[in-house]
């Protein structure tokens, strides 16, 4: 009935799937914190080019919270 599963008898066949997996997971990991690393880069030069916002006082808001518990 399942025919269309595949499990080798030879595991050795599973190791190039596992090491194409940890690349991605690697990958995937460093490109988050890249992300991450060039919206709070993009944050700070909005905040600093536009110091007058709603935004820029709900942040300054939530850090004082987050300083003082």
């Amino acid at each position: 009935m399942m025919e269309f599963l595949y499990f080798p008898e030879d595991k050795t066949l599973y190791i190039p799937a596992i090491i194409t997996l940890i690349i991605f997971i690697i990958a995937a990991f460093f490109l988050f914190r890249l992300v991450v690393k060039v919206s709070k880069k993009q944050e700070q030069s909005f905040q600093d080019n536009y110091p007058n916002t709603k935004i820029n006082e709900q942040h300054e808001q939530k850090e004082q919270t987050d300083q003082n518990p």
